[in-house]
């Protein structure tokens, strides 16, 4: 059973550190690197937190996640799209719908669509779910499923969500949520299975999510 507490003090130091160590505004390279790296950690003590039901303290830090992912973007290497997933997944996993869809559109807006880069069109994917534009993302998703450098599982889901494939939608989560389990190492250190949750939450706004049970989700932790 994981202590989640310590987890989200570890982040949140990890956080404060990082602050404490923030280049100028004049060293751009640094400074963006150090700035995801604190959105790395803020994210990671927004998931401590909602794994331990404190999801007002989880908001806040997933907010701050978002606001440093933002502030590395201007001077991100290009392709950097972890940082737009990042955000996206950080307004899902905080339940900010309306930020949500304000983030969805700006990654949108810097052509996350139209790269070659099976990431970016990830975070196009998620974009376009979020603002329920459902027959664009399926069209990114389908083509996600068969990219060897994406899960295909987490395409699969994705697709299914977009199409409103109840049955197909809990076969290809389920397969993730595997994927999370059968791991050794997490983001952060974290053992939380965030895509899944992710998945979920848009899964849920089309009234097809899935019952899973694992130690890696909300709920499930806290009881186990």
């Amino acid at each position: 059973m994981s202590d989640w507490a310590a987890h989200a003090r570890r982040e949140q130091e990890r956080y404060r550190d990082g602050e404490s160590r923030l280049p100028g505004a004049e060293d751009h390279d640094a400074r963006q690197r150090q700035l995801t790296r604190m959105g790395n950690a803020a994210a990671g003590a927004g998931l401590a937190e909602l794994m331990s039901g404190n999801t007002e303290a989880a908001r806040e830090w997933f907010a701050q996640a978002v606001e440093r992912y933002r502030e590395s973007w201007e001077h991100a290497p290009p392709e950097s799209w972890g940082r737009p997933i990042g955000i996206l997944k950080a307004r899902v996993l905080a339940g900010d719908w309306e930020a949500a869809t304000r983030d969805a559109v700006w990654t949108l807006e810097q052509d996350a669509a139209e790269t070659a880069s099976a990431i970016g069109r990830y975070a196009a994917c998620l974009a376009l779910l979020v603002l329920g534009r459902d027959e664009e993302a399926r069209v990114l998703a389908d083509r996600l499923r068969t990219e060897d450098d994406f899960p295909s599982d987490v395409g699969d889901a994705l697709a299914m969500i977009a199409a409103e494939d109840v049955l197909g939608y809990i076969e290809a989560v389920e397969s993730v949520l595997e994927s999370f389990e059968e791991r050794e190492e997490y983001l952060e250190d974290l053992p939380v299975a965030d895509t899944v949750i992710v998945l979920q939450a848009l899964a849920e706004r089309r009234g097809m999510a899935a019952e899973l049970s694992s130690p890696l989700l909300p709920g499930v932790a806290r009881d186990a």
